[in-house]
């Protein structure tokens, strides 16, 4: 589980919020304004940006000044909230539409942010899907789609946007992995192939860009409190909850602060996992 978050669910579809057409000069305007927040003048892209932890990212990269590309792959009206909520706390948002699994999409997605807000400054690959089933019972086509999804998309997107980064010698990439890439989970062969490769994806493309003022690193959730929980039957709720020392959910907001602290405070950090699962896992 882990992650706990899938394009396969379903959610309750909130009012649509309009498109708001943003000022290419928006995040420089900010920059020059002393009393700006710490990352006002930055542009962050976040996939899966739509609901749980994607949503709460983009929501406090937002807060600390950044305006940010909010990417979403099949609902609309729930990407257009993020933004709408952002917009009434005096934030940057726009919304953009695209299947990260899909490297075609992930080059117009990127140029396409590029066009809108002049450069990409930050990048959160958080976009995933779970297909959980006994390795036995699990096909191809189901291993391959979470693999893709959850491990393809975080090659294709850090392949697109770091040139970006380069040419100015700054750049920060988070990479939302799970504990189940760690440890590994029943039923879950898939996604904890696709997790334990985006650490590893992480480690080697940090060491390739150390030198170039660009830190990319991973933060591993644990069990997280969003709506694939709440689905779960309240005997399976008891035994998951049972498994995490620190005896609660984490919440969405709780991975959103360390994916900040990496952002805006970890100019020294590079190639490294955050974990962030109520003692699930803490191993170093």
């Amino acid at each position: 589980m882990a992650s706990t978050r899938s394009n396969k669910g379903t959610k309750a579809k909130r009012a649509a919020a309009p498109e708001v057409e943003q000022n290419d000069a928006a995040p420089e305007a900010a920059a020059a304004d002393p009393a700006a927040r710490p990352l006002a003048g930055r542009v962050a892209l976040v996939t899966g940006a739509s609901r749980g932890i994607g949503e709460a990212i983009a929501k406090a990269l937002a807060d600390e000044g950044a305006a940010v590309a909010v990417n979403y792959v099949r609902n609309k009206g729930l990407a257009d909230d993020v933004v709408s909520e952002i917009q009434r706390t005096g934030g940057t948002a726009r919304v953009f539409q695209a299947n990260v699994s899909d490297e075609g999409q992930v080059n117009t997605l990127v140029n396409d942010v590029i066009g809108a807000f002049g450069k990409v400054d930050i990048l959160v690959n958080n976009a995933g899907i779970t297909e959980d089933a006994w390795f036995q019972k699990m096909d191809f086509l189901s291993f391959n789609r979470v693999v893709d999804t959850n491990l393809g998309s975080v090659f294709s997107m850090m392949k697109a946007v770091i040139p970006n980064m380069e040419l100015r010698g700054w750049g920060r990439i988070v990479n939302v992995s799970s504990f189940v890439g760690q440890t590994g989970n029943l039923t879950q062969a898939n996604y904890a192939a696709a997790k334990a490769g985006m650490l590893g994806l992480t480690k080697v493309v940090a060491l390739e860009y150390a030198t170039k003022g660009i830190t990319i690193n991973a933060v591993a959730p644990g069990f997280i409190e969003t709506e694939m929980i709440k689905v779960i039957a309240p005997k399976i709720q008891e035994m998951l909850l049972a498994r995490i020392p620190m005896g609660r959910w984490g919440q969405p907001e709780e991975i959103a602060k360390a994916v900040l602290f990496l952002v805006r405070d970890g100019s020294y950090i590079t190639g490294a996992c955050l974990n962030v699962n109520g003692g699930v896992v803490t191993a170093f």
